[in-house]
């Protein structure tokens, strides 16, 4: 878990500064213009839906562009890279599990020569993790500075997508079970089309990733050194990866759709066949006694004896003909 430095609000999860050895040290917002001007480190401030007051503070301290910190007030933009002036500013769609559901979160972040902001916004992970990660490489740190703390959060927001598309995989082959059984289940339908929503709406928030990866890798300024740039390169590969899985789970949903529907529609006409070969036996007896009911003179049963007992074998034939023939052609 992260810890909150008691000097700082409640909205900043961390206030650190990593000086010229990549060594980690906690400091205040209110020290960060000194740490900056007196050392060739870096700080990292990481915040969680942050008050005004404090992207305010921040934006005195980094010179951050106001277009920039409006967009990171208002926690509703699309992913994208800006550049402003001798910063950047980067923004992504996080997606965390929630309750078994999708619930999506953004996180902003500006890159500068020797700072890094990330304001996250709504269902986020914390970065504790990758954190931790950069810090065990002091000499990384030491010489990429903050773009490689910047490609370490892109890679574990990238990454993070990867447990979800696991977990809707093996949902949709326990949902192809139910599809091919032999009773019709409505709530699996209703759990293909969820799952569909949901790849759809995932596929929004990952599909811009790849272009935002993609700016970050050609920008020729000094903010992203090469080194930092085959990095990128790699969290490139695996958003396209969990694109192309995202669309490969899309089709398997749209065609396990289409098999519901078709193994549905053969069912009811199989019951439907049955129905009406019930129906035609049940016709050719009904038939021949509703002559006899008929109230005429002349019935062949009034004056032959043998003639009701021939009226019932001649059904009972008819029924026979009737079961052999609809069962050679599989209606019953």
């Amino acid at each position: 878990m992260d810890t909150v430095t008691p000097e700082n609000p409640a909205c900043v999860i961390n206030c650190v500064h990593y000086d010229d050895q990549g060594k980690r040290h906690d400091i205040s917002l209110d020290a960060i213009s000194d740490v900056i001007a007196s050392d060739n480190g870096f700080v990292w401030v990481g915040l969680y839906e942050p008050q005004d007051s404090v992207l305010l503070k921040l934006q005195e301290e980094f010179g951050l562009h106001s277009l920039a910190i409006e967009d990171a007030r208002n926690a509703h933009q699309r992913p994208k890279v800006e550049a402003y002036g001798n910063s950047l500013f980067v923004v992504v769609t996080t997606a965390q599990m929630v309750d078994e559901r999708i619930q999506y979160g953004e996180t902003h972040a500006f890159l500068g020569p020797r700072f890094l902001v990330t304001v996250r916004h709504g269902a986020s992970l914390s970065y504790a993790a990758p954190r931790a990660r950069v810090e065990r490489e002091p000499e990384l740190l030491r010489t990429m500075g903050p773009s490689y703390c910047l490609y370490a959060v892109l890679d574990f927001v990238v990454d993070n997508y990867l447990p979800i598309t696991q977990r809707y995989r093996d949902t949709l082959e326990l949902l192809e079970k139910d599809i091919f059984s032999d009773n019709y289940k409505r709530h699996t339908v209703v759990r293909l089309y969820e799952l569909k929503r949901e790849l759809n709406k995932m596929r929004m928030a990952v599909a811009p990733l790849q272009d935002m990866l993609s700016q970050i890798k050609r920008y020729q300024g000094d903010l992203v050194p090469d080194e930092v740039k085959l990095y990128l390169r790699d969290v490139h590969d695996h958003a396209v990866r969990i694109s192309d899985v995202i669309d490969t789970l899309r089709e398997m949903l749209g065609t396990a759709l289409s098999v519901n529907l078709s193994l549905v529609t053969l069912a009811q006409g199989e019951t439907v066949k049955r129905l009406g070969a019930w129906a035609a036996l049940l016709a050719a007896p009904t038939l021949i006694t509703s002559w006899y009911g008929m109230n005429f003179t002349h019935m062949p049963e009034l004056d032959k004896p043998w003639a009701y007992p021939a009226m019932i074998i001649g059904v009972g034939a008819v029924c026979v003909g009737l079961y052999r023939l609809f069962k050679r052609a599989r209606w019953l």
